[in-house]
């Protein structure tokens, strides 16, 4: 079935289905809602998790032999599949669909990507999944919904905010919902439960450290290297998880890898960022790192995010923030010039 965000958590009560389908391109909304679903599923029992990250050269094996081994102690068991570009291809698509037609009660399967065009919610096996359990697109917040959204949250944090309060933290984050979630959680912790101004909003903003983490993806964009290194540097002296900044980062890269595939094809940079839910204002910085980038180096740095991702996880080896390092360096850097 094909299920609306604003309706996971009442199916959830309802109990859990065999698999689930979550794509999109709001890193925030997307992970709150894998976030209900593993809650859920540990109430059910399901007290282990196996994921995969399938970039290129992906062992699909590996899915099925997932699939296959059942535990001795009869052991419930998550298996997630993040498929960074949405596309498995001919051996991943049979992959999937042969593990959807065979899953065991004791294995829940979650499957996450980018948002699916039409041709790719109607493959074979985005259907399978949506069959078998549930597919829940996960859709951008545009410009109109922003200040609602964002009330809504701070009342949920317990936040009383006016007007101006709300406008001016929609106009600070230009879309970002991570940023404007942070925006919040600073606003809770420094003023407590009640009502929030304007005033206390502009103070917030003032006191703020200037590594703020939707600014990296600026700085990248832009090709600003020394300066994105320099907010890179500061989000870690400060703590800020690295699973944040590779949110932050995969959104924008995302939309950059659909952008290089729109000009390979020859459509209109402009049309094709309209068509992606860019905000005109960052539009500049989008032109600039297609100068830049390609489809296939866009594609090379959503492996470099997967894997930054991982080790930020605890499931791959490695410091998160080195492999972030060379994320910031590749973004930001000149991939035709280096090529010419």
């Amino acid at each position: 079935m094909k299920i609306q965000a604003n309706q996971l958590s009442s199916y959830l009560r309802k109990g859990l289905l065999p698999c689930y389908l979550v794509t999109g391109d709001e890193p925030l909304l997307v992970a709150e809602a894998l976030d209900d679903i593993r809650s859920a599923a540990r109430e059910a029992g399901f007290t282990s998790r196996d994921r995969h990250v399938a970039t290129g050269g992906f062992d699909w094996s590996r899915l099925r032999e997932a699939g296959a081994s059942l535990s001795l102690f009869a052991e419930k068991r998550i298996i997630e599949l993040a498929l960074p570009t949405g596309k498995p291809g001919v051996e991943g698509s049979a992959a999937i669909t042969d593990l959807v037609g065979n899953l065991h009660e004791d294995i829940l399967l979650i499957v996450t990507g980018p948002r699916l065009d039409k041709s790719g919610q109607n493959a074979k096996w985005a259907k399978a999944l949506e069959k078998a359990g549930a597919f829940l697109p996960i859709w951008p917040v545009d410009a109109r919904e922003l200040p609602g959204w964002i009330a809504k949250r701070m009342q949920a944090a317990g936040l009383v905010p006016d007007r101006e309060a709300v406008a001016l933290i929609a106009d600070r984050v230009e879309g970002n919902l991570l940023a404007a979630s942070q925006e919040i959680e600073k606003l809770r912790l420094v003023l407590g439960e009640g009502p929030v101004s304007a005033a206390d909003v502009l103070a917030g903003v003032a006191d703020s450290s200037r590594f703020d983490v939707f600014k990296l993806t600026d700085a990248a964009l832009s090709g600003e290297t020394a300066r994105a290194l320099r907010i890179l540097g500061g989000l870690r002296a400060e703590g800020v998880t690295p699973v944040l900044v590779v949110w932050s980062l995969l959104r924008d890269v995302r939309s950059l890898a659909r952008l290089g595939e729109a000009v390979r094809n020859r459509q209109d940079p402009g049309a094709a960022m309209q068509k992606a839910g860019i905000w005109r204002a960052r539009q500049g910085l989008f032109r600039s790192a297609i100068s830049r980038h390609s489809y296939a180096s866009a594609y090379r740095l959503l492996k470099l995010l997967g894997e930054a991702d991982a080790r930020a996880k605890g499931q791959a080896p490695g410091d998160p923030w080195e492999q972030l390092v060379n994320v910031v360096i590749c973004l930001s850097g000149s991939v035709r010039r280096r090529a010419a």
